[in-house]
């Protein structure tokens, strides 16, 4: 079984001291809560699937799915072999166990993955569904030490397409809605499931997202993204407005946040107003990618109660990045961020209230007619109030970190409105190029916290 285990770190873990115990009381509760028992076997290849490599077998992976739970559940396998696929669905009480020597190649024909009801990039529309899907369901896992290839080349060459007119047209707001990329593993609207111990390589767009859901475990998965080229928004594992979570022993290389919290996005995401909270990331590494942790840039239902400990950050573009934008409102509290080391980072902290303006901000250009555009654009459109729209950050706790090879320790941007308040740093130690900048911050504390910069710069927080 292949479990990462995070090796040198170069930081003690120290206890928290009894008020940090009492409030991560609640850590010991997230994950699955149970597993599907079922021991009788329906493999695929009973249904007449063939690991052929060339083979199209959506309906025979998906009628054992179906036959194993009409039974009550069980143990859907396959046997050696490379089997293409479209979108699957699993079932509740069903495990679907990819084993050594087997990998699903992802169909890359978009007529394969049907539209369903779901959210994407934190606005509610109709999408593909994603290569492999637990939508409602409760009591599911997908096992294994197989692989899942998504072969998402497809949908990045269509997005990069796209893009270059769209950003012609002074639609950059609105490309990454209409190029609708495939996810490879959705679990939405469900309860009690388990990911563990899968391969997962060359998403097309998200690689995991954990929507509207609870009480999900994802342990031991290994992301690679990069291997095909330079897949864009190929995030790691996106947890979206979704509660008791845990992720351990995860290893993930992509092309953008690696281990993500999210919960909505302006209008639409404040309409729902569901958040991410009671979130436990654990002994997890992330290689190139945007973020070790990264919370937001979709903040609008709140994200609160996380913890993430004992990690790394090798050549990954932000240590801790919380990232949110004027429109998308919500809040970011009790954070804690602990026993972390990074090298070869660009950022060690970034926390940015107004994140990149081009995608974050929609504005109708002239010649197009309200009443013709598609429906996702007259979502993105939606006014916010000014109130509503404003991101706060606080509550924010980071132990135990040693980063070193560092470009910048630090860029902080609160608001005048909403200052980043009450950040704590305990036994922080960074060696970077420069120092950074921090500013419009309240309440924030540090201590035993030292940096060497190359250039001479100095980190001035303004401590209190």
């Amino acid at each position: 079984m292949k479990r990462i285990i995070v090796l040198a770190i170069a930081v003690c873990s120290v206890c928290c001291n009894s008020y940090a115990q009492q409030q991560l009381s609640w850590a010991a509760k997230t994950g699955a809560r149970k597993f599907p028992g079922g021991k009788k076997v329906f493999s695929v290849n009973d249904y007449g699937a063939k690991g052929d490599g060339e083979s199209l077998n959506t309906k025979a992976i998906q009628a054992a799915i179906d036959a194993c739970a009409a039974k009550g559940g069980g143990i859907v396998t396959l046997a050696p072999g490379s089997y293409v696929t479209g979108a699957v669905f699993l079932k509740s009480n069903v495990q679907l166990r990819i084993e050594k020597g087997v990998t699903l190649l992802g169909s890359q024909r978009f007529e394969d993955y049907p539209e369903i009801a779901t959210r994407i990039a934190g606005i509610e529309t109709t999408w593909p569904a994603a290569l492999l899907n637990v939508i409602g369901q409760k009591n599911a896992a997908i096992t294994g030490e197989g692989t899942i290839n998504a072969r998402g080349k497809f949908c990045w060459d269509m997005y990069w397409a796209m893009r270059k007119e769209y950003e012609k047209k002074g639609l950059r707001w609105a490309v990454d809605y209409d190029a609708k990329r495939v996810r490879t593993l959705l679990v939405q609207e469900s309860s009690d499931v388990t990911l563990k111990g899968l391969t997962i390589k060359n998403a097309g767009f998200w690689t995991v997202q954990l929507l509207y859901s609870d009480h999900v475990t994802a342990d031991g998965l290994v992301i690679r993204n990069n291997e095909d080229g330079h897949g864009p928004s190929t995030d790691g594992i996106d947890i979206d407005s979704s509660t008791w979570v845990l992720i351990e022993h995860c290893d993930i290389d992509c092309n953008d946040d690696d281990f993500c919290l999210k919960a909505g996005r302006d209008w639409d995401g404040l309409r729902v107003n569901r958040p991410t909270e009671y979130v436990v990331i654990r002994n997890c590494l992330a290689r190139k990618g945007a973020g070790l942790v990264t919370l937001g840039s979709e903040t609008s239902g709140g994200i609160r109660h996380v913890l993430a400990t004992d990690m790394v950050a090798k050549g990954t573009k932000n240590g801790f990045l919380i990232k949110s934008a004027l429109t998308r409102g919500g809040t970011i509290s009790d954070i804690y961020i602990q026993n972390i080391v990074m090298d070869s980072v660009t950022n060690a902290f970034n926390f940015v209230t107004n994140w990149n303006p081009a995608y974050s901000y929609s504005t109708l250009p002239e010649g197009y007619h309200y009443d013709s555009i598609p429906a996702v654009w007259k979502t993105l459109l939606q006014k916010v109030e000014p109130e509503r729209g404003m991101p706060h950050f606080q509550n924010v706790y980071v132990k135990n970190v040693v980063a070193t090879n560092v470009k910048q320790v630090m860029l902080a941007a609160g608001l005048k409105e909403a200052p980043l308040k009450n950040f704590q740093f305990e036994k922080v130690h960074i060696e970077a190029e420069a120092a950074g900048s921090i500013k419009l911050t309240q309440g924030w504390q540090v201590k035993d916290f030292s940096v060497k910069t190359k250039d001479g710069t100095a980190v001035n927080i303004p401590w209190e």
